[in-house]
């Protein structure tokens, strides 16, 4: 896989991306004699409506603390399902037997293998403020199942600037605010609709997304860059329809690992909530307590697999897929250490597609910021006793700050006054990494 120019944008406007549509037309006619990967090609001629350019038009691009590429949905077949094969040659996918991804854009974790595509709403989705469409695609590094379960709320604060640089939506002025645009868009994985805002500048009659301004730091992130203001509005019952699932605040989870675990080990307290993405929520004083140990080691064999084994028990109870290793997340959580410095509400460490995550998925950071808030969940507990008295709380809005193993994220959560979840927010930053072509 290979990608054309070119690197380190800070802004880019239509004019630009005139000029890449030209790069692109003059690159594929130079490499057309020379190899036949770089012609226009159909997936599958039975089940494709349209030729697939190869290379095809992207950008590669940062949101928080994972990278993706981002796609216009015009360059891709109309159906799904020929997305599949398009993607794993991006990535560079299967890669089993190292799990590298070294023939593709992937980096060999889950938060460096993922795609965004993005197009224009329908007439009623803009008829109700919907500004741009997108569908989420988490890559797998090792097998083929592209898993479209869920979306990524970190590349989720990049749709906003994407689709002002494809040409898609102009941002909307914040009123009384000439220096913040906002846009809306719509997330097919969850039917759900997410907005950003961020700093703008006008230039001519176009208003353009500024991502170099030092106003936010993102743990896991260097330096400091434009601040990103992510929201999901009514994230509750993303997949499951439910805020939770099962009715409880609470369930007893019963791992099929018991037999091998000290007696009545096998019984895991978990809050099984619905906010942003479907997430499984475990005491990591119960995970040392099955495994004997004070201090639990998240990257051992042993605890990998005992958490694999809750995720999909507690997918089962939640109504999913227990085979869709991409939702729902596990995140195993506990209060701060009592010679802690780091002002934090909870120490988390989560996984995604099987692994430690090196910072926290921000849907699944998203969803554990509405759990905090939610009385009787084992966050709000966990809280609870640590601060004497509930979560805090102003007016109907709420914090809580996770420690997790990069650094510290501050979550924000609004409530009705019936105790709906209205949104769940987080500041997020970003970085044009590059714009051009890439191959499959």
């Amino acid at each position: 896989m290979s990608v054309i120019l070119s690197a380190g944008r800070t802004c880019s406007s239509k004019a630009s991306v005139g000029r890449l549509n030209i790069l692109i037309r003059k690159r594929n006619t130079s490499h057309r004699t020379v190899s036949s990967t770089a012609r226009a090609r159909s997936t599958d001629s039975k089940k494709s409506d349209r030729a697939v350019p190869n290379p095809i038009p992207a950008c590669f691009l940062r949101g928080g603390t994972s990278k993706g590429i981002f796609i216009h949905r015009k360059y891709l077949p109309s159906d799904r399902k020929d997305w599949d094969s398009i993607f794993l040659g991006i990535m560079g996918s299967p890669d089993p037997e190292h799990g590298r991804q070294l023939n593709g854009m992937g980096g060999g974790v889950s938060s460096l293998s993922k795609i965004c595509v993005l197009g224009e709403p329908s007439d009623l989705q803009k008829a109700a403020g919907i500004d741009v469409e997108y569908t989420f695609a988490q890559v797998p590094i090792r097998d083929t199942t592209v898993d479209y379960s869920g979306n990524c709320g970190n590349l989720s604060s990049m749709i906003g600037v994407c689709a002002v640089d494809f040409g898609i939506c102009e941002p909307k002025l914040k009123p009384g605010d000439e220096t913040c645009g906002t846009v809306r868009s719509f997330n097919t994985n969850t039917q759900k609709v997410v907005d950003t805002a961020f700093p703008v500048s006008r230039e001519a009659h176009n208003l353009l997304p500024i991502l170099d301004l030092p106003q936010a730091a993102v743990a896991g992130v260097p330096g400091k860059s434009s601040r990103i203001d992510l929201e999901f509005v009514s994230p509750g019952g993303s997949r499951t329809g439910k805020l939770l699932p099962t009715g409880k605040s609470v369930n007893v989870l019963r791992s099929n690992l018991s037999p091998r675990l000290p007696t009545d080990s096998g019984a895991f307290r978990a809050s099984l909530v619905d906010a942003t993405n479907p997430s499984v929520f475990v005491l990591t004083e119960e995970i040392g307590r099955a495994l004997g140990v004070d201090d639990v080691d998240f990257t051992h064999p042993a605890v990998e697999t005992i958490m694999e084994d809750l995720r999909q028990l507690g997918a089962k109870a939640m109504g999913l897929d227990i085979n869709a290793k991409a939702q729902p997340k596990i995140c195993a959580i506990g209060p701060p250490k009592p010679d802690s410095n780091v002002p934090a509400d909870l120490v988390a460490h989560a996984y995604s597609m099987g692994v430690l995550h090196k910072a926290i998925p921000m849907t699944l950071g998203l969803c554990l910021g509405v759990a905090a808030q939610i009385k009787g969940t084992i966050a709000w507990d966990i809280i609870s006793q640590r601060n004497g008295g509930p979560p805090r709380k102003s007016s109907d809005k709420a914090t809580t700050k996770i420690q997790h193993p990069s650094g510290v994220v501050e979550l924000g959560a609004a409530f009705s006054k019936e105790g709906e979840v209205e949104s769940a927010m987080v500041v997020r930053t970003g970085r044009r990494l590059m714009e051009g072509a890439v191959w499959w």
